[in-house]
């Protein structure tokens, strides 16, 4: 497999499952700072110009968070990345799907880049400062499903490289305080191994 990824993007919860499973892959990280996702090199690999991309062993592309984790879980059943039953399932998807959408795509996505929500550039404090509103909530409602749980379904699986990336990027980003529970997640994520390679791979330890 070659894995397709930025340093410090939504990529990083992928990479993080490709270091949990432990099977040989090779890693290629684009530059989202210089353009490269829109250099033909690697719109040739996705034409979505986004990381993460996965090509598999027999060639093709998959794109887009879930999917990728969705099939890294599924066809590699002894990482224990997901559970068989369809209702933790659907809570796992459920909480990846509110990582990457909500908080993600909806809250920090208008604090990176309010120009693309905004008007005019007089809106601008107004979009990022909603941002923040929609990731705090957001973060707040992950606070309630881990009360009393160390990960989000109970044992770690693909939500949690979800969550990990969201408040890494408020944590380290944006300097915001965590609620509790997600702040203990997130430091009992950064004890994993796997956790740890890639935050060294990705040049995110300080």
């Amino acid at each position: 497999m070659k894995f397709f990824y930025a340093p410090g993007a939504c990529s990083m919860g992928i990479h993080i499952l490709l270091e949990e499973i432990g099977k040989p892959y090779e890693a290629v990280a684009i530059s989202l700072r210089e353009g490269d996702q829109f250099k033909p090199a690697f719109v040739a690999v996705n034409p979505k110009s986004k990381v993460p991309a996965l090509v598999r062993d027999d060639g093709s592309l998959l794109t887009e968070f879930p999917a990728i984790a969705f099939w890294l879980a599924r066809t590699n059943p002894q990482a224990g990345l997901l559970p068989d039953d369809a209702e933790s399932q659907s809570r796992a998807l459920e909480a990846m799907e509110y990582a990457t959408a909500t908080i993600h795509m909806q809250g920090f996505s208008r604090v990176f880049r309010p120009a693309r929500f905004a008007p005019s550039e007089a809106d601008a404090e107004a979009v990022s400062a909603r941002g923040r509103e929609i990731i705090a909530a957001g973060m707040q409602n992950l606070d309630t499903s881990l009360a009393g749980r160390d990960y989000l379904l109970g044992g770690f699986s693909i939500a949690d490289a979800a969550l990990f990336f969201v408040e890494f990027w408020a944590a380290e980003r944006l300097g915001m305080t965590l609620p509790p529970n997600v702040a203990a997640h997130f430091a009992r994520m950064k004890t994993r191994p796997a956790v740890a390679r890639v935050m060294e791979r990705e040049g995110l330890k300080k």
